[in-house]
């Protein structure tokens, strides 16, 4: 449970950090319009936060850590979440700081979040089933 608990502090602060980098990068270029960087706050508290708190819970009640796809679920996740948000940011910045890119490199950003998507589907999937197992 402490495990669980330590991730989400840890995407707490992180999803804290990226709401005060969003504010004050978009104050810093006086930007006003949309951007991705404001969705990284929201990203980070509920896929990080609230998700470890939620598995913290369940792991006291369930089995959750003897199925191994449930430690499956954990080191993709561990990847599929940081690389989600770094793509994020990465595209943010771009459109804060107004750059032009080429449709090479903007299918390129595009590529490597749709991958992280499919890595946060392929996660959330052996959650659900480690769930299935546990409650058998």
């Amino acid at each position: 449970m402490k495990r669980y608990l330590n991730f989400a502090f840890y995407y707490f602060l992180f999803a804290m950090m990226g709401g005060v980098f969003y504010r004050e990068f978009t104050k810093l270029f006086n930007y006003s319009e949309k951007t991705t960087l404001s969705l990284i706050h929201v990203h980070l508290m509920v896929l990080g936060t609230f998700l470890f708190l939620l598995l913290a819970l369940f792991t006291q009640y369930l089995n959750l850590e003897n199925e191994r796809s449930f430690h499956h679920f954990l080191f993709l996740y561990s990847i599929a979440l940081p690389f989600m948000v770094l793509m994020m940011i990465i595209k943010g910045i771009l459109q804060v700081l107004k750059v032009s890119l080429s449709s090479g490199f903007d299918a390129a950003i595009s590529g490597f979040a749709g991958i992280s998507h499919i890595l946060m589907l392929i996660s959330f999937l052996l959650l659900f089933h480690a769930f299935r197992k546990c409650m058998k």
